[in-house]
C-alpha cells in the first residue's frame, strides 16, 4: 500500500486561529481511513483544507505527487477529489435521477454520463428503485446514499466524507456504512471523518484518533478500536472488544 494522500506539518483553521496544529497523516490509497476525535479536534476542518474550502496556513497537502494545499475547489476537484460535505446537499425538487446527473455536470460527453449514471443505478438499487421520486421526499439516509452515488460520477480517485450519519436514525445510518463497505470492497480511496466512531473505525482499514489538531494515535481501524488510548482519549474509557 502506498499513500494517496498526506498532510504534513499542516496548519490551518478560521480566522486567526489556528484548528490544526502541525498535523500529519497519510491516507492508504485503496484504503477506507476513518478520523475520529472531540467536537474542536479538527476533523472536518482537514476535509475542508483538503477540499480546497479553506488555505493552510503552513504546511502541505500532497496528493498524488502534487502538493494541492491552497487550490481552489474546482481545481482539487479536476485532480480528482470529490467532497461529500455534512449538511444536505441534493436539489430536493429535482427527481432523483437528476441529481445524479448533476454529478457529471463537467463532462462533455453526455453518453459518457448516461453510462455513469446507468452503472450507478446497478450499484445503488436505490437509484433505480426512486428514479423519478423528488430528492427532498427519499429519508435522511436514502438521501445521503444519493450523494455518494452522485459523487461517484467523476470515477474520483478520492472520496471524502465528512459526518455522513450525522442527525441519522439507526437504520439509516446502517443504510450508509452498508455503502462504506461497498467502496471498500471496491478498493476506493476514501477519507471518513465520523462522529460515531466505533462504527467509523469498524468499517475503514484504517484509523486515526485527532486531538488538539494533530493525530494523537493511528493504525489499523480494528486495532484503534481495542486499544485502550483510544478509549481514554475519545471513547469515554471503554475500549471496544472488537
Amino acid at each position: 500500500m502506498t499513500a494517496l494522500l498526506r498532510f504534513e506539518g499542516v496548519f490551518g483553521g478560521y480566522g486567526r486561529g489556528d484548528v490544526l496544529n502541525g498535523l500529519g497523516l497519510e491516507v492508504e490509497e485503496g484504503a477506507v481511513t476513518c478520523l475520529v476525535g472531540p467536537n474542536g479536534a479538527g476533523k472536518s476542518t482537514v476535509l475542508r483544507l483538503l477540499s480546497g474550502l479553506l488555505r493552510p496556513r503552513a504546511g502541505q497537502i500532497v496528493f498524488a505527487g502534487e502538493q494541492i494545499g491552497g487550490l481552489s475547489p474546482a481545481r482539487v476537484l479536476a485532480r480528482g477529489i470529490v467532497h461529500v460535505p455534512q449538511e444536505r446537499g441534493l436539489f430536493p425538487l429535482m427527481t432523483v435521477w437528476d441529481n445524479v446527473l448533476m454529478g457529471g455536470h463537467s463532462l462533455r460527453d453526455r453518453r459518457l454520463v448516461a453510462a455513469r449514471a446507468a452503472a450507478l443505478a446497478e450499484r445503488f438499487p436505490l437509484i433505480a428503485e426512486r428514479r423519478n421520486d423528488k430528492a427532498g421526499s427519499l429519508s435522511g439516509g436514502q438521501q445521503k446514499l444519493v450523494e455518494i452515488a452522485r459523487a461517484l460520477m467523476l470515477e474520483p480517485r478520492l472520496v471524502a466524507l465528512d459526518e455522513p450519519t450525522m442527525g441519522l436514525e439507526p437504520r439509516s445510518r446502517h443504510l450508509v456504512f452498508e455503502a462504506v463497505g461497498r467502496l471498500r470492497e471496491e478498493g476506493r480511496t476514501v477519507l471518513l471523518v465520523e462522529q460515531n466512531a466505533r462504527a467509523g473505525l469498524a468499517a475503514a482499514d484504517y484509523g486515526a484518533v485527532l486531538d488538539g489538531g494533530r493525530v494523537a494515535l493511528a493504525g489499523p481501524g480494528a486495532g484503534l478500536l481495542s486499544d485502550p488510548r483510544t478509549a481514554e482519549l475519545y471513547l469515554g474509557g471503554v475500549a471496544s472488544a472488537a
